[in-house]
């Protein structure tokens, strides 16, 4: 049997994103706020999914998508 950790998924609009090298920059620094321990992004979508051990600060997605190149939208 397996222990089943509590997560957090949250789905971020992000625009700007259009081919691969977008996800990846947009995951990447996403990947690195505490407590992220899964990072989705989907150019076509225009979307990100985020799995954490905790909620996240939205300003703090922000700033990480911001740096990337990318705007947040807002949540999904």
């Amino acid at each position: 049997m397996t222990a089943q950790t509590d997560t957090v998924t949250a789905v971020y609009k992000v625009s700007g994103m259009s081919c691969g090298h977008c996800e990846g920059a947009v995951s990447g620094e996403l990947s690195q706020l505490a407590g992220v321990t899964s990072v989705k992004a989907v150019a076509a979508a225009g979307e990100v999914t985020v799995v954490s051990a905790a909620p996240l600060d939205e300003e703090a997605v922000r700033a990480a998508v911001d740096e990337a190149g990318y705007e947040l939208v807002g949540r999904v």
